[in-house]
């Protein structure tokens, strides 16, 4: 058996890391911290807590696991800073806490062409996560690149209905890296990396992801 934390178990992908882990007969216990309450179940944790005030002794960052589906994008934070805040800022964070109660796995959504050095905000700060990330001495570190995630948000973005629209019109004319991957089996690659990632760092393309 095994314990895990989610961070973003509200969001697109997170819902069914969420939905999954509970079912999840491996998994006894899911720590998911998060602005809102989520619906009652008896192996859920579920810190209803300020997340730019993350409480650095808390005793439920003590998991085995951590999926991480959390993001936003620039648009939506309204800035680079608040972006930067929550896609590299508040995961990094949650993952020194856990890292440092004890969590050996860690699995991050992050983004194709993820890159430090990139010109572009979104993709350099992903890549920076993923390199702060390195960083930690994780037994297993598992990095998932999606290409366009495909699903429905409670909150629509634009952008991404226009894109999901023109993928399923494209499909069988892109290669499989370009033609989006379902939500729920983006989840299912973090979960099975959280439980069972084996040892060292791993990144996962769109081509391995369902």
């Amino acid at each position: 058996m095994t314990s895990i934390l989610i961070a973003g178990a509200s969001g697109l992908v997170g819902r069914y890391v969420l939905a999954q882990a509970l079912a999840d007969d491996r998994i006894d216990r899911v720590v998911a911290p998060g602005r809102r309450a989520l619906a009652h179940h008896p192996k859920l944790v579920n810190p209803v807590l300020d997340m730019s005030q993350l409480p650095a002794q808390a005793p439920w960052w003590g998991v085995d696991s951590v999926v991480c589906t959390l993001g936003t994008t620039r648009a939506n934070a309204g800035s680079d800073a608040a972006f930067r805040a929550v896609d590299l800022d508040l995961q990094l964070a949650i993952a020194r806490h856990t890292h440092a109660h004890g969590a050996r796995r860690f699995a991050l959504t992050s983004s194709m062409g993820a890159d430090p050095t990139s010109r572009l905000l979104y993709l350099r700060t992903k890549g920076e996560l993923e390199q702060e990330l390195g960083r930690l001495e994780w037994q297993s570190l598992t990095i998932v690149r999606p290409g366009p995630i495909l699903g429905q948000r409670e909150q629509a973005r634009a952008g991404e209905v226009l894109t999901a629209a023109a993928l399923k019109i494209l499909a069988p004319l892109l290669p499989k890296r370009h033609r989006g991957n379902r939500a729920q089996d983006i989840a299912a690659a973090l979960l099975t990396a959280a439980i069972d990632g084996a040892p060292g760092h791993h990144i996962l393309s769109p081509a391995h992801i369902g």
